[in-house]
């Protein structure tokens, strides 16, 4: 065992007396030896799949507070013994977890696999999808240090105490410093571009949880919509009319793959009101049913985002092909945001496990509040309402990227076309508002626009694998990416090499080049 493993990995010999604004209340360091991991791409967004065997590495837990605040938050780092690369990888979270979550811990193990020194932080708030232990101080009463530290400021704080962890272990910091989530983690990352410009020098964000006061208003849309007209359909209706869509929009792009890719197109030429009273087969009926015009609606609501009583649109909608009536496997909550539960005898509606909590917890401060009995002039005033008092907090939408610019970041972002929770209208439209700002946009951030995948990952096509490294190089020796690859796996079970362009530019299926 080296030296470094008997004499550092101790609490005494990390120093975090340099960090304003937070007080260590403790400092747990253990010595982990013989760990070994298995981690998938699919939890790695950017980068491939990878074994870690028979690891050793010193884990790190700080447990601090601001003063006078009241809150406890945890940030954890994993530091390698034997083959650190000289760089500082700190991951993200997913949905209301901020991270140090099994998530979070299958990305750090990557990472340590790799050879980085890592961490993540749980930003006070736990590791439960569900807010309510966290949300309130009272019912009516935010607790504002949990939201404002789940928000952005646990995220400064992490960047800086895996800095000086890494110091105070390796006796040096970090030659570079990099960022790597998706979905919470990929908003978080623009959240630490956007106000904590100098932390990181690269910052891979995938599915960005952006505009996060329109979006998890949005999350409950089709299942309020369903309450306005007071119809919930079979799942096998929307599935029905969703799979006529992909199979009608599928040729556009020139492959028939079942993945789309003009979406514009598509919402012009495919009328999903066309098929009501088309005969299809129901499991969930138990028999042979025709498509119903609140299917119609419901998907046609769904697919163009939740509108106002008076016809203004507030926010995107989801592309054909998304999974909206997918029960995920991981718990019995997470459901599409299209999902109903359905008997032979009918169905209802399934408050969403992210949209509803954020009516109940975050808007109206009422945990019994129901999402299922409001009016449409109801809906508008609490998403105005949510607006006005969490921008600030959480929105992550500040398009002024100048400062990070000016301090050598780079940023690739991603988003599958395919995404079943996070429209990937929002991100596009913020590269477009960075862009209206910075018009040299394509010198420090790249956007990549995947179709056929999923949230994260998922659906016809693999995640960016290659991307995080087209990152690092970028970052260490200017190599811009211009296109990344991924696999897409037809309709036959084929799997198909893919080169996809950076935003705004279009692979062209004849020159495979891009226009």
């Amino acid at each position: 065992m080296s030296l470094l493993s008997t004499s550092s990995c101790v609490p005494a010999a990390f120093d975090l007396s340099g960090i304003t604004g937070l007080e260590v209340l403790h400092i747990d360091a253990t010595l982990v030896t013989n760990y070994s991991a298995s981690v998938s791409e699919t939890s790695r967004y950017t980068q491939p799949s990878v074994e870690l065997s028979n690891a050793t590495f010193c884990n790190v837990t700080v447990t601090y507070t601001h003063p006078r605040q009241n809150d406890k938050i945890h940030a954890e780092a994993w530091l390698p013994l034997d083959n650190w690369n000289s760089r500082f990888l700190a991951v993200g979270g997913g949905g209301y977890i901020a991270g140090r979550y099994f998530a979070s811990y299958s990305d750090m193990a990557g990472a340590i696999a790799d050879g980085y020194a890592t961490i993540t932080t749980d930003a006070g708030v736990g590791d439960t999808q569900d807010p309510s232990s966290w949300a309130l101080v009272s019912p009516g009463n935010l607790d504002l240090y949990n939201i404002q530290n789940f928000g952005s400021v646990s995220l400064s704080d992490g960047g800086l105490i895996g800095k000086s962890l890494i110091k105070s272990f390796y006796g040096k910091g970090p030659d570079y410093s990099y960022w790597n989530g998706c979905s919470q983690g990929g908003r978080q990352g623009m959240m630490l571009a956007q106000r904590y410009p100098t932390l990181y020098d690269g910052i891979s964000a995938g599915a960005p949880a952006l505009y996060w006061s329109k979006l998890f208003t949005s999350l409950q849309w089709p299942e309020t919509f369903m309450s306005f007209i007071d119809s919930y359909p079979y799942g096998c209706e929307l599935d029905a009319i969703d799979a006529a869509a992909v199979s009608a929009c599928d040729g556009l792009d020139g492959i028939v793959d079942g993945v789309i890719t003009d979406f514009d197109t598509c919402s012009t030429t495919f009328d999903p009101f066309k098929l009501v009273g088309t005969t299809i087969n129901c499991t969930e009926a138990g028999k042979a049913i025709p498509i119903s015009k609140a299917a119609a609606a419901v998907i046609n609501a769904t697919w163009s985002g939740p509108y106002t009583a008076s016809g203004k649109q507030l926010w995107y909608g989801y592309n054909p092909g998304s999974e909206i009536t997918e029960k995920n496997p991981l718990a019995g909550q997470m459901a599409g945001v299209a999902a109903t539960n359905c008997t032979t005898e009918g169905c209802v509606g399934i408050p969403h496990f992210l949209g509803n909590p954020w009516f109940q917890f975050f808007i109206t401060k009422n945990p019994d509040f129901d999402t299922f009995n409001i009016t449409h002039a109801q809906f508008d005033s609490l998403v105005h309402r949510s607006q006005q008092e969490y921008h600030s907090f959480i929105d992550t939408s500040d398009p002024d990227l100048s400062e990070f610019r000016n301090a050598g970041g780079k940023i690739v972002s991603f988003h599958g076309l395919y995404d079943e929770f996070i429209p990937s209208k929002g991100t596009e439209q913020y590269y477009k508002e960075v862009s209206s700002i910075i018009p040299e946009i394509d010198d420090f951030y790249r956007h990549f626009e995947i179709p056929g995948l999923g949230h994260c990952s998922g659906g016809r096509s693999g995640p960016p694998n290659q991307l995080f490294s087209q990152l690092r190089a970028w970052v260490e020796n200017g190599t811009a990416p211009t296109q990344t690859s991924v696999k897409v796996t037809d309709l036959k079970g084929k799997v198909h090499d893919r080169v996809l362009c950076r935003y705004p530019y279009k692979t062209n299926g004849e020159t495979g080049q891009c226009d």
